[in-house]
């Protein structure tokens, strides 16, 4: 499944770091600090795939050459803690192929040149061998200053003001996503990437009426396993394999993290069945009416048809809402979990509104209810009796504060 990442951070020179170090480390290369008098040396580095400078078009030739380009980047700033790079690290499609990959990487580089006048020196990177085999990224490092004819120009203030800079990277996350999207439409994937945040694409699921989108939406950001967790992970991947045994997560996280990209995957199948389950009524509906027929029996036939694709998913094996509520079992079964918590319960309700049971369910009971009150025959009432009819006539009486004693007709005062 196609995931959406971007991350911009800056290099400091505050926090210890070096525009040559950083550019040397991403490329696989080897760049001499004139400012820090050293030699870094990278060459070594495994799972660079590919390393290429951009510069505008009216930048000096030097500027295609890593080791001139940072080394002025550092001699351009004096303070001791200037920023002196940009990084923009990108996660790029495993569906797509090794070109394709880099076709993006390069037009989103491109763009940085464009809009901010900077140079960008892209580097990149196949997933690490004990890793996630789908972790293709890139690393795009550019300057912070724009580059021209006579070198280094001005800062990119627009990146770093707090009233741009955030609108600013808004709008490359987005030109991020349609790259990255256009790139999967070409390849024929079916998986689209989103830069929004999950609030807002479950606002505009809500708004075009797309409720199972918006139940998918309404749920916590992913949880990032982070190196620690990695590292255990992969630690107990190898000696299951070494053991000849499956391998099972041994981490909360790990399993949280897994849990949660299985019930992405149901939805986006719910999501699917339920299309196809309205196409099957709305073909059914129409040609009914081609037919002939009127408007109640066409319904009727939709019913039908609708009925009929769900049974075949049925009968091909367990349903979408059937893996939902195991998943919910799952869940309640874990140590500590409450499976009668008001959480739990809230869970369980909103699958049910998405799954369009729980209304269902409710609107049966209540007609059964209705036919049953229709069906009751009507008792007429006992006629009064002399000791009723002599009860209805006795006056209220009013407290007078003493004990009640028992009285011949067998009513208490």
């Amino acid at each position: 499944m196609a995931s959406y990442h971007l991350a911009v951070k800056t290099v400091k020179r505050g926090a210890g770091r070096s525009a040559t170090a950083a550019a040397a480390y991403r490329s696989g290369s080897v760049i001499a600090c004139e400012r820090e008098g050293r030699v870094h040396d990278y060459s070594r580095k495994a799972g660079v795939v590919d390393a290429f400078i951009l510069a505008p078009d009216a930048a000096p030739n030097w500027a295609q050459d890593r080791a001139a380009l940072w080394n002025a980047a550092e001699a351009a700033e004096v303070r001791v803690n200037a920023v002196v790079a940009r990084e923009w690290e990108l996660a790029l499609p495993a569906e797509i192929g090794a070109e394709a990959r880099r076709e993006i990487a390069t037009a989103f580089a491109t763009a940085l040149v464009a809009r901010y006048g900077v140079a960008a020196d892209v580097a990149i990177h196949a997933p690490h061998r004990e890793g996630d085999d789908r972790n293709h990224h890139a690393h795009v490092l550019t300057t912070t200053r724009v580059v021209g004819a006579d070198g280094f120009g001005k800062k990119t203030r627009v990146l770093d003001a707090a009233q741009t800079g955030g609108p600013e990277i808004e709008a490359m996350r987005g030109v991020w996503a349609g790259l990255q999207n256009d790139a999967l439409e070409r390849a024929g994937a079916e998986e689209r990437v989103d830069h929004r945040s999950l609030e807002a694409q479950r606002e505009a699921a809500q708004e075009r009426g797309d409720l199972v989108a918006a139940e998918e939406l309404d749920r916590a950001p992913e949880v990032k396993l982070g190196p620690a967790v990695n590292a255990m992970e992969r630690r107990a991947a190898r000696e299951a394999e070494a053991a000849g045994r499956d391998y099972a997560l041994v981490t909360e996280r790990g399993r949280a993290v897994q849990e949660a990209r299985e019930a992405r995957r149901v939805f986006v199948m719910l999501r699917e069945e339920l299309r196809e389950r309205v196409e099957a009524a709305r073909d059914a509906y129409g040609a009914a009416r081609s037919e002939g027929q009127d408007r109640v029996s066409a319904g009727l036939a939709a019913m039908r048809a609708a009925l009929e694709k769900q049974r075949d998913v049925s009968e091909a094996g367990e349903s979408v809402g059937d893996r939902l509520r195991r998943m919910l079992g799952r869940e309640a079964e874990r140590p500590g979990a409450n499976a009668d918590s008001p959480e739990s319960d809230d869970v369980r309700a909103r699958l049910d509104a998405a799954l369009g049971r729980g209304s269902e369910q409710d609107a049966g009971q209540e007609n059964r209810e209705r036919v049953a009150q229709q069906q009751a025959p009507e008792r007429a009432p006992n006629p009064p009796t002399s000791e009723t009819r002599g009860a209805m006539r006795q006056p209220a009486e009013k407290p007078t504060g003493r004990m009640p004693r028992e009285c011949d007709d067998g009513w208490e005062r």
